[in-house]
């Protein structure tokens, strides 16, 4: 990056973590460090809510899902606005009639404590793993940028998030996400336009879309049902629905985005604004991905675009090798680009014969890039066993570093930041007040000091912050990150959302029933997962039938206490 870059990367992120300082002075209370005293208006929690689900994997794997896999991805959020009407009616009047700090308070009202603290703890294990997913995300710029080992980079990052969070708390972590957000939307569109006009003259977004139409690139909607596909409009709406409900309404990172609402009308508010915002916003996400992609039908990308991965193989014995594979791959996309040229020629001349023609050989030229990136992976395999064969969450970062103008490589670059900074802040408080909540005040220290248990707050914030960095360091081998965040998520929130749903609709359950019903259900989803049963969004409705079924079953049995 340049001079220009940096300052305006510096000077962003700078503004940012002062603003978040200087609203959160005078924290003196858990409440007010936890859940900012219950007095934030619908915006605030319209936009905390979505940049603690929009996190640098967003803006990283987002586009990069959009550029490998065109649109399908967007069907995942088809169930978030039902989930957001379900929300509202059910679950927000409960948690704030109950005044509770995390969700899980309620579950030992209306069950037992055995049952809170299991349902705590996967929650626990399943966002203290993601979290540790989002810092590695932003690791991945600093890493290219400095041209340094990742290590270091996730260090950095993760030690600056607990710093930031340590100190602020909810009402830092709140104020911050709505700058953040305003700054997110304005540098996306942005860097939209400038995609578009870096085109060919001839090229406007009408032919890039008929361009990435013809190579299957937006296949926003796929009807067929089969579990087996991870995108369809049924895996979608029903699938979706049910991950959507469980991480909205019994994940702590965003219960308590909105119990920090001043009444159950703006907690309501901010979630129906975030579900009709959410879907054009992914989209519009996936279709900049798609927009790059366009863009380097004409001009030639990267063989690779984790350069790390390209160091290793122009420096191992395998270099000639490689050579000849750049030398292939230039050639291949050359033979591309001119049938690329013919398609738009065709479109304008509106020649269907033509357009059908071009799109035969679109679709050829599809089929030999995946044979050349398999070829490509077998040698970096076999060259390092451990490479990352993987660079989809490294394509739109490298578009942005090597193709856009100064200043707006900073400001990108910031937004990614920026949304790392605010979903992982979201995520460590939400760890450290379940821990706190849930575990500390509960079983070690019933009667302790506001004090006492804001410090504990704040070093059991330091811990999940530490775990997190610890599992940043592994998370470069797991794939697209958007798709490992969401599958992490679907392996326990089936069973969390079955535990609330038997809480909240079948009153006749008791704790025994539902605790083994619990257990029943997670080991079913893990086995099911291992094995490969079926897409990963239906274990979120599979996890949660199957809890609400054999605690019933149980409960009919009415085993003795």
């Amino acid at each position: 990056m340049s001079s220009i870059d940096w300052c305006v990367l510096g000077i962003t992120l700078l503004v940012i973590v002062v603003y978040g300082i200087w609203k959160s002075r005078g924290t003196k209370d858990i409440e007010t460090y936890l859940l900012a005293d219950r007095k934030l208006p619908w915006y605030h929690i319209c936009l905390s809510v979505m940049a603690t689900q929009a996190s640098a994997i967003t803006f990283l794997s987002g586009p990069g899902q959009g550029f490998s896999d065109g649109m399908r991805f967007v069907q995942f959020y088809f169930g978030l606005p039902l989930a957001m009407i379900i929300l509202c009616i059910t679950f927000v009047p409960i948690f704030h009639r109950l005044n509770v700090y995390t969700a899980y308070e309620y579950l030992e009202k209306r069950f037992d404590g055995r049952t809170r603290l299991l349902t705590a703890s996967l929650f626990l294990v399943q966002r203290g793993i993601s979290t540790g997913i989002t810092i590695y995300a932003p690791a991945i710029i600093l890493s290219t940028l400095l041209g340094i080992h990742i290590t270091y980079t996730i260090l950095l990052n993760g030690l600056l998030v607990i710093i930031y969070t340590v100190y602020g708390g909810t009402r830092a972590v709140s104020y911050t996400q709505m700058l953040q957000m305003a700054i997110i939307f304005s540098g996306l569109f942005f860097a939209a336009y400038l995609v578009v006009h870096m085109l060919p003259e001839n090229v406007g977004v009408k032919e890039a879309l008929h361009i990435a139409g013809k190579m299957n690139m937006l296949n926003a909607i796929d009807t067929h049902f089969d579990v087996n596909n991870r995108y369809n409009i049924w895996s979608g709406i029903i699938g979706g629905l049910f991950l959507q409900l469980s991480y909205f309404g019994t994940d702590q990172s965003q219960v308590g985005r909105y119990l920090t609402g001043k009444s159950v009308s703006q907690s309501r508010m901010g979630l129906v604004m975030n579900g009709l915002v959410k879907i054009p916003m992914q989209f519009f996400i996936l279709l900049l991905g798609v927009m790059v992609f366009v863009f380097y039908q004409f001009r030639q990308p990267p063989v690779f675009f984790n350069q790390v991965e390209i160091n290793k193989l122009e420096s191992s014995r395998f270099s000639d090798t490689f050579q000849v594979l750049k030398k292939e791959f230039a050639i291949l996309h050359q033979e591309k680009k001119k049938d690329v040229e013919g398609l738009v020629m065709a479109l304008n001349s509106d020649d269907k014969a033509a357009i059908d023609a071009a799109r035969e050989k679109l679709h050829i030229h599809r089929q030999k890039d995946t044979a050349f990136r398999g070829e490509l992976k077998r040698l970096m395999q076999k060259n390092d066993p451990g490479a990352d064969t993987n660079d989809t969450n490294y394509s739109f970062l490298v578009f942005v570093t090597t193709q856009l103008p100064k200043g707006v490589v900073g400001l990108l670059i910031a937004i990614i930041f920026l949304a790392a900074m605010g979903s992982t802040a979201s995520g460590l408080n939400s760890l450290a007040s379940t821990t706190v909540v849930d575990f500390y005040k509960k079983i070690l220290k019933k009667d302790g000091t506001e004090t006492e248990y804001l410090a504990a707050s704040r070093w059991a914030t330091v811990a999940w912050g530490l775990f997190c960095v610890i599992v940043a360091m592994y998370a470069g081998k797991l794939g697209n990150l958007i798709e490992v965040v969401n599958e992490l998520g679907s392996l326990f929130y089936g069973t969390i959302l079955g535990i609330f749903m038997v809480a909240f609709y079948m009153k006749h359950i008791e704790a025994r029933a539902v605790f083994i019903a619990a257990i029943v259900g997670e080991v079913f989803i893990l086995v099911a997962w291992k094995i490969n049963l079926t897409a990963f969004l239906w274990y979120n409705l599979l996890g949660c039938v199957i809890v609400m079924v054999v605690a019933q079953i149980i409960q009919g049995k009415k085993i003795p206490r």
